[in-house]
């Protein structure tokens, strides 16, 4: 791999690791639901040139746009919201690996070998093992939240292949166009004070929901997109795997997080278990049609 896209890929999980930080940030002032609200008005603004209709896959699109839009990335940010460390939350976003996989089994019928079973095991156990650090026991809220984002995110993922190749910010505007009044509706439903929140934060405070808007959907989906049409799914995959740990040395700086031996031991045996599914070779089935 060129030493160009190696400093993208560096980019890449830069700029989803500081989303946490943002996202945190972001949820407290302005509430988790209103807050992920702002993000998509921003992004479908900048996207609004991309928001092109795509016949024959509006259906499966327009699916994927809700799952994403409006139930992974509340459920991200309320569980930002809901407290503990970032760590702990950077990780367990990414049992939208195994999960994919175990759906892509029983919906897909992809054959699963035993090492993959023995990764999603060790993936799952991982995170049973951070649960139980007292940083987070406190919390556990906020990694069950987390953990259904990433549920939803691999329901997400296996819904896209009804609708390829439609381009990441196609995707993207379609996503922040549904995401937009779905979740404005639920904000004023479950939130409060949004008005008084716009009236008394400083605008330099808007930040936040434009960084996620900007840095996690535009710069580091774009990059990998881009990246992904010059290399196989199987060798950039693991190489967005740094993303939890910059966003937990990110909550170390920023938010002062402690890593206690069980989040470190829960958070390697995770990322393991990810990084070795994410390499395992598909395996095809003999009698498909291809």
């Amino acid at each position: 791999m060129k030493i160009a896209h190696l400093l993208m890929i560096l980019l890449a999980n830069s700029a989803w690791g500081f989303n946490f930080i943002a996202g945190k940030i972001g949820a407290e002032l302005f509430q988790p639901l209103f807050f992920t609200a702002l993000r998509f008005l921003f992004l479908l603004l900048l996207m609004l040139p991309w928001l092109k209709p795509a016949p024959g896959y509006m259906k499966p699109l327009l699916r994927v746009a809700f799952l994403l839009g409006v139930l992974h990335f509340a459920m991200v940010f309320i569980g930002l919201n809901a407290g503990g460390d970032i760590a702990s939350i950077a990780i367990t976003t990414q049992l939208y690996v195994p999960f994919s996989a175990i759906l892509a089994s029983v919906f897909l019928r992809e054959k699963i070998s035993f090492v993959s079973i023995f990764s999603i095991t060790l993936a799952f156990g991982g995170v049973m093992i951070i649960g139980f650090d007292p940083i987070v026991f406190n919390h556990l809220d906020a990694i069950l939240w987390v953990a259904g984002a990433a549920f939803v995110m691999a329901v997400a993922t296996i819904l896209m292949r009804q609708c390829p190749n439609l381009g990441v910010f196609r995707l993207q505007a379609w996503i922040a166009l549904v995401a937009l009044p779905s979740l404005l509706l639920l904000s004023s439903i479950f939130e409060s004070g949004q008005i008084q929140i716009l009236s008394e934060v400083d605008i330099l405070d808007f930040w936040t929901p434009l960084y996620s808007a900007v840095g996690a959907s535009i710069i580091g989906h774009g990059i990998v997109y881009y990246l992904l049409g010059r290399y196989p799914v199987s060798k950039i995959t693991p190489l967005l795997l740094p993303t939890p740990i910059i966003a937990t040395f990110l909550g170390v700086l920023f938010f002062g997080d402690s890593l206690g031996w069980k989040m470190i031991m829960g958070g390697s045996m995770t990322l393991l278990g990810v990084l070795m599914l994410v390499k395992q070779p598909e395996v095809k089935d003999n009698g498909s049609s291809g």
